[in-house]
């Protein structure tokens, strides 16, 4: 099998390729890189990429399964606008070019309370993300809405105290529906739906996610 992955270095993705390329299932694992991640693997092939220009990249992007879990924060981007363009605008046309590239099966990470309608920025991008890869038809889609994530010695610190507050309040039966996920798990996870192939759109709540771990 050969997988395509956008955010292969961030928290989540980084989990997703070491998964992988540790299945002896998957052939080859293309990924679109703005630098080096210098890891070396038979199986990789490391593909360092302007997202500016996407379609420059369109004659590697063949295979069984397309995976994005790009992404970044409103900090790093330094603005709602450019936020957009990452987290929205190429995430869409990576979709758009595997789809014609004849892709059937695509996955996207996404995240809880996304909906287009919605007042709050995130989850107003993410919602207008997911309707417009729905709009590509794949043979089969999987969108993905965990709630928080814990990061391995994340230096964030506002993810540390929901993390805590989080953790405790389900302790005592309380925000289940907010339960925070281990990014490993979540890689584990999406590593695994690539395997999936009963067509249709499938979108995996928090609720979901847990119970395929």
């Amino acid at each position: 099998m050969k997988v395509l992955l956008i955010g292969a270095t961030g928290a989540t993705g980084i989990f997703v390729l070491h998964n992988l390329l540790n299945d002896s299932r998957v052939d080859e694992v293309i990924i679109f890189v703005r630098k080096s991640t210098n890891i070396k693997h038979v199986k990789l092939k490391e593909i360092v990429t302007s997202f500016d220009q996407l379609n420059g990249y369109q004659s590697h992007m063949q295979a069984h399964v397309a995976i994005s879990c790009l992404g970044t924060t409103l900090k790093q981007a330094g603005s709602k606008e450019a936020q957009w363009v990452v987290d929205h605008d190429y995430q869409l046309q990576f979709a758009k070019l595997a789809k014609q590239n004849h892709v059937p099966h695509f996955i996207l990470l996404s995240a809880m309370g996304a909906t287009a309608t919605s007042k709050i920025f995130y989850n107003k991008m993410k919602g207008a993300l997911e309707d417009a890869v729905k709009e590509l038809h794949f043979t089969r889609l999987d969108v993905l809405q965990p709630s928080l994530l814990i990061r391995p010695n994340s230096n964030r610190f506002g993810e540390r105290i929901s993390e805590k507050v989080l953790s405790l309040l389900n302790s005592v039966g309380i925000l289940k529906s907010y339960q925070p996920i281990k990014v490993e798990n979540l890689g584990a996870i999406i590593a695994q739906l690539i395997f999936e192939k009963q067509p249709g759109v499938y979108v995996w709540n928090l609720k979901d996610l847990l119970k395929k771990l």
